[in-house]
């Protein structure tokens, strides 16, 4: 089902990621880890559906995305650079294939992380983050999504890896099996993966030679 609703606020997480706030529908519902598909209720843009992930906590009372923008696509995400409060989103109903089956390892490449916000922080106002472990690839520093909040919850459980840029606090390269050995990730637990799909099918043939279950590889198409 459809809802028109209001943007309440834009604001940047990081250099090419919004974070966009909207008025949450009278009985809508949604599980940590799950999308929905949102268009932009302007002229010629209604029909123009993209899947964003929430990453609020679910009993908010608002509904949050956090969005990488690629400007130079000249698409939605570009459209919704010009958001302002006031301004109507279309909302579809929520969906999704990556929730919360235990503790384990996540793996998050770039965006890919969006729909592990929501799962971490739900956790963390239970008190039952445990031992779970953040691994997040990024191209730089810059990149990293929500790295105060994530240190915050996970401590040095919170492992970044960056490709384009050298920094003494992160290992620098890209994931590889011995990385994923060093990350110290646990075989008879479950692991998380959501990223661009080479990147995904990378981690789960390393993870798959690791000796790691298929059934405990958990992965959302990003």
């Amino acid at each position: 089902m459809e809802n028109i609703v209001k943007v309440k606020s834009v604001e940047k997480a990081t250099h090419d990621v919004l974070r966009i706030v909207i008025e949450k529908p009278a009985q809508y519902a949604f599980n940590p880890g799950q999308a929905t598909e949102i268009a932009i209720n302007k002229e010629g843009w209604q029909k123009e559906v993209r899947p964003f992930t929430f990453t609020c906590l679910p009993d908010a009372d608002y509904l949050e995305f956090t969005i990488k923008t690629y400007p130079s696509h000249k698409g939605v995400t570009n459209e919704l650079l010009n958001l302002k409060p006031n301004d109507e989103l279309i909302l579809g109903d929520s969906w999704g294939t990556i929730g919360y089956k235990g503790e384990g390892t996540f793996i998050a490449g770039g965006a890919g992380v969006t729909p592990f916000i929501c799962i971490f922080r739900h956790l963390h106002s239970k008190g039952e983050i445990g031992n779970n472990k953040l691994i997040f690839a990024n191209k730089g520093k810059a990149d990293i999504i929500n790295e105060a909040e994530f240190k915050e919850m996970l401590g040095k459980n919170f492992i970044n890896i960056l490709s384009g840029e050298k920094a003494d606090e992160y290992a620098q390269g890209f994931i590889t099996e011995d990385f994923l050995k060093q990350c110290g990730i646990d075989p008879k637990k479950h692991v998380y993966v959501c990223g661009p799909p080479p990147m995904m099918d990378a981690i789960e043939q390393q993870l798959l030679n690791l000796g790691i279950d298929k059934q405990l590889i958990v992965k959302e198409e990003f």
